[in-house]
Parts: C-alpha cells; sequence; structure tokens
C-alpha cells in the first residue's frame, strides 16, 4: 500500500475525530438503538431506522479514518527547506487582481481550503511543486486558468 503524506497537526486532528467517535458517538448511537427498539415495532420504526443508518455511517468513518491513518507518513515540514514542496506555506499573488494568498500544502484527508490547507493533488499544488521565490506559475483550474506568482515559500 501506498503511504499518505499528512502534516503532524493533520494527524492529530484524524486521531482526534476517531477518539471522539469511538468513545462518545459509538456508544450514544449504540443507547440510541436500544431505546428506539424498545419502542416496539422495528419495520415501521422511524427512529430505529435513523439510528441504524447514523450507526452505518460511523462505523464506516471509524474504518475509514483506521485505515488512513496505519498508511500514514507523518512529514514535519519544519525539517524542509527550498523549492516548494509537501509542506510548505506558499505566499502567491494572482498576476491579474493582485490579490495575495497563503497556502500549506497538506495531505488531501487534512485539506481544507477555507483554512488555507490545500491538497497537493490539486491542480494549484501540482503546478507550484517544485518552484522557487519569484517564479511565476499557470494554473488551469476549474474556474479557469490563473497565473501566480510566488512571493515566499516557508517550512513552519
Amino acid at each position: 500500500m501506498e503511504k499518505i503524506p499528512m502534516t503532524r497537526s493533520g494527524h492529530a486532528a484524524l486521531e482526534a475525530e476517531l477518539k471522539q467517535l469511538k468513545s462518545e458517538e459509538r456508544p450514544a448511537i449504540i443507547r440510541a438503538i436500544a431505546e428506539a427498539r424498545e419502542h416496539g415495532d422495528l419495520s415501521e420504526n422511524a427512529e430505529y431506522h435513523s439510528a441504524r443508518e447514523k450507526q452505518s455511517f460511523i462505523e464506516g468513518r471509524i474504518k475509514e479514518l483506521e485505515g488512513v491513518l496505519s498508511l500514514a507518513e507523518v512529514i514535519d515540514p519544519r525539517k524542509l527547506s527550498g523549492s516548494i514542496k509537501f509542506g510548505a506555506t506558499v505566499t502567491v499573488v494572482d498576476e491579474d487582481t493582485d490579490e495575495e494568498k497563503t497556502w500549506q500544502i497538506v495531505g488531501e484527508h487534512e485539506a481544507d481550503i477555507e483554512k488555507g490547507l490545500l491538497n497537493i493533488k490539486s491542480p494549484i499544488a501540482r503546478a507550484l511543486i517544485g518552484k522557487e521565490e519569484g517564479d511565476s506559475v499557470e494554473v488551469r483550474t476549474p474556474g479557469g486558468d490563473r497565473a501566480y506568482e510566488i512571493l515566499n515559500i516557508s517550512y513552519v
């Protein structure tokens, strides 16, 4: 199996989610199912079916998280330097709008563009990998072609 690159903080967040699912969500849904069973006929019991559906989702997410964490390769960006690679925090300026953006390139399971965490498999991250400060990159995104100039690269 292929290792899944991940930052230390991303790994910790997934571990916290797994712990919460196992210690809080799973026991709560088991109690909800038991309570719904007490209400009688299961074939017409909406509470029971809803609880079973939620249990299925929780168990699926637990399996997914366990699989991802078992393949995780935690990379510490502070030990890296040079051109853009996994873990880099990159500040760019859009050459058309002069809007500055800062992203950290992270693994796909920890990516959240709203928080500035850019999926390493995204078109923008793929275009940035290997580039240096001052370079200009052309990126074909679902929203159209973009041109960015790299202002700063850091490994925090």
